[in-house]
């Protein structure tokens, strides 16, 4: 294999496929990339058998071939070199990497112990734009559980309604719900992507700004852009019929600048518990909104937030991370709560649209 190519551009193919490539003792290969040059241009793979990845580079291909190499040691290799004309060149065990001012030989493997990276183009795809989709993982995968006897809840669910597609996670304590415009409207069989994938495929994704392709076939997901070709393992399982724990009629509603709620959140939470509980209580009568924490070996504080108040009295305890959490998936700068009673979830979203939306399972005393 001989190719020439530009620095910048194999170096951000490189580094994508280096973040899925990781140890595993039974399979070695696996901590390698693969180059594969034929007349058709640089193809770049990596896996870790949960994601897989395949990179297109432009390249001059002056001689094809494949070749296995060790993934962060060209990743490190790249990262010191200044000059942006690479010249790549394979010779028996070895890969020759040539520039101007430096010459470099890193040693190779077989790659026949590479596992193939399934693909299927047969069945029909939904079409969106990347930032959407990335948009959609981003605003729900931190609600997953990190861990759970249950594969579904350590997952984000993807279903598709009318014109949307529905990104969902749950964890059973609180629960996110990200709805994103597909390019046309398109059934697809619903899926389920473990929670530990999205950080890679959020990473691979990144900074791509086109439309892509999603397939879903034998457990697996395909996303296809020009220059990417992205695979993840899917989970087996039924996603719990989230919506039939979504309040339709709320009893009170309490509206609120984000960065309000947020500072009072702050303060309140220097004195919570170990469990990092702070009480909740609306009073519309007063206009009041009014968070307090307690902590037997800290102190206690009351912090009242500026809020416009409608409905019943209601006074609740939650987790203060789980509403936190929710702000990053929030772009309004006001915050809608809205409460249906002493034991069902708070439900949070901006005040703009019903494209997001969050719900917030109450604590008991």
């Amino acid at each position: 294999m001989k190719i020439e190519c530009v620095k910048e551009k194999i170096q951000e193919a490189v580094s994508k496929a280096e973040k899925v490539t990781g140890k595993n003792l039974t399979l070695p290969i696996l901590s390698y990339i693969i180059f594969e040059a034929t007349k058709d241009g640089l193809t770049i793979k990596a896996t870790n058998l949960d994601v897989g990845v395949e990179l297109t580079v432009q390249s001059k291909i002056i001689e094809e071939g494949k070749v296995a190499i060790p993934g962060s040691v060209f990743t490190a290799l790249l990262s010191n070199l200044s000059d942006q004309k690479i010249t790549l060149e394979t010779k028996e065990n070895t890969l020759t990497v040539t520039t101007a001012t430096s010459s470099t030989t890193i040693k190779t493997v077989s790659d026949e112990d590479f596992p193939l990276i399934p693909k299927e183009t047969d069945v029909t795809p939904f079409s969106m734009h990347s930032e959407s989709f990335l948009e959609g993982l981003k605003s729900v995968w931190y609600a997953a559980a990190v861990s759970s006897m249950k594969p579904e809840l350590s997952s984000v669910f993807i279903t598709t309604k009318d014109t949307d597609v529905v990104f969902v996670a749950t964890d059973s304590f609180r629960l996110a719900e990200k709805k994103q415009k597909m390019k046309k409207p398109t059934e697809i069989t619903d899926m389920l992507i473990p929670v530990k994938n999205i950080p890679d495929i959020i990473k691979i994704l990144d900074g791509i700004n086109e439309d892509i392709q999603v397939y879903v076939f034998d457990g697996q997901m395909m996303v296809q852009t020009e220059t990417i070709l992205l695979i993840s393992r899917l989970v087996e399982g039924l996603f719990p019929d989230y919506e039939k724990i979504i309040p339709h009629e709320d009893s009170t509603t309490v509206s609120v600048l984000k960065k309000d709620f947020l500072h009072g959140l702050k303060t309140a939470n220097i004195f919570s518990n170990k469990f990092n509980q702070i009480n909740l209580l609306v009073d519309p009568t007063k206009n009041e909104f009014i968070c307090t924490t307690e902590n037997s070996d800290v102190g206690e504080n009351t912090t009242k937030i500026e809020a416009k108040t409608q409905g019943e009295k209601v006074e609740l305890n939650f987790n203060y991370k789980y509403i936190v959490d929710s702000f990053q998936s929030i772009e309004d700068d006001s915050i809608t709560l809205l409460f249906s009673g002493p034991t069902k979830p708070m439900i949070i979203k901006g005040v703009s649209g019903n494209n997001f939306l969050y719900l917030a399972m109450p604590m008991s005393k």
